[in-house]
């Protein structure tokens, strides 16, 4: 038995019938096509399946799809293109706040959050803001970086 949902997705919206047990990552991942967000721990625990839903950092492993029912959700596709950065992206681009970019996503995403939220962070408070969220490659010196350089350029649209 399918459930059909609407939601906005990337600023469009979309109709998909899912499985009430299908996780939001899953449908993003499947019928959606949009690979961006990554399962991983699928406990919540890293961040790398963050999405924002209407505006909150979410760790789409852990939310069914038909939760997200009349949500804005935005992807990591729905900031930025190749050739055409948001500048979040930018900044861990120039600051060299990604290695193997598994965790990428929902990294830049946290951190968008995390600036609309406090647009002049501390470094403390990009530390904190950003713990939930776990890379295996940076060390996170150049995440950091990236967040206050993109603080510094108003990088929270």
């Amino acid at each position: 038995m399918t459930e059909h949902v609407d939601l906005v997705v990337n600023g469009e919206h979309v109709e998909v019938d899912i499985e009430p047990r299908d996780l939001l990552l899953d449908v993003l991942r499947g019928p959606l096509g949009l690979t961006g967000s990554h399962a991983a721990c699928e406990q919540g625990a890293c961040g790398a399946c963050t999405v924002l839903v209407d505006g909150t950092g979410v760790r789409s492993c852990l939310m069914f799809g038909v939760q997200a029912r009349g949500t804005a959700i935005t992807t990591i596709e729905g900031i930025g293109a190749p050739g055409a950065l948001h500048p979040l992206q930018q900044a861990f681009h120039e600051q060299h706040g990604l290695q193997c970019g598994f965790c990428t996503p929902g990294m830049v995403l946290t951190a968008l959050e995390l600036l609309r939220r406090n647009p002049n962070p501390s470094r403390g408070e990009i530390e904190e803001g950003m713990s939930g969220n776990l890379c295996r490659c940076t060390g996170y010196a150049g995440i950091i970086d990236a967040i206050e350089a993109a603080a510094r350029s108003g990088a929270t649209v």
